[in-house]
């Protein structure tokens, strides 16, 4: 239904559930979460739309916190890592923009829900812990948790994208859109595809 502008201005038929889109442009409303056991953990519903990845929230003040983090705010995050980019968050803003027009250009869908499903699809699901006595080391295979899935997921991901942009004419935004689509798809040409792998076949 719809409710009155909060100023109060009747002409205005405000609707705070739906208007909500990240860069003015892409809709939240209609994003799944297909696999279950992450639904918790990747930040993608209503209560979680924003306009812009940019909340300046105390996500890492207490643990499990960041689970709460909008999931494209914690992919801004992670792009801004490697020392000459520390706390340009803004520019990480700029490029994930370009990244999503350019989703939306190659696939004409959601790129929202590209990004959700490329983070489902490079999680590893299972990994290997290093259990040592006395000098003797040996790898022992563990199930993955959920929160730290998605972690990885996104950490390959910007990593195959950084990776792939540097030293090269591409932008960093092409190179992410790539490696979006790409794990999407679960092509093998994707770096976090191929990382996931690895990490599966060593456990």
């Amino acid at each position: 239904e719809l409710v009155l502008h909060p100023l109060g201005k009747s002409w205005a038929t405000w609707r705070p559930d739906r208007d909500i889109k990240l860069f003015k442009r892409w809709t939240f409303d209609d994003v799944e979460v297909p696999d279950i056991s992450l639904v918790d953990y990747i930040a993608v519903k209503q209560k979680y739309a924003i306009y812009l990845p940019h909340t300046a929230g105390r996500y890492s003040a207490k643990r499990f916190r960041k689970a709460q983090c909008p999931i494209v705010e914690r992919m801004v995050n992670s792009m801004m890592m490697h020392g000459r980019n520390n706390g340009k968050k803004l520019m990480a803003v700029r490029i994930l923009k370009h990244t999503f027009e350019i989703i939306h250009l190659l696939t004409d869908q959601n790129p929202i829900q590209i990004m959700v499903d490329a983070i489902i699809d490079s999680g590893p699901r299972e990994d290997s812990t290093r259990i040592g006595t006395a000098g003797v080391v040996r790898r022992q295979a563990v199930d993955v948790s959920p929160l730290r899935r998605v972690h990885q997921a996104i950490y390959l991901l910007t990593t195959g994208a950084r990776e792939a942009a540097f030293r090269s004419t591409k932008t960093i935004a092409e190179c992410l859109a790539d490696e979006l689509i790409n794990t999407t798809e679960g092509s093998s040409n994707s770096y976090a595809i191929k990382k996931k792998d690895e990490i599966e076949r060593v456990a």
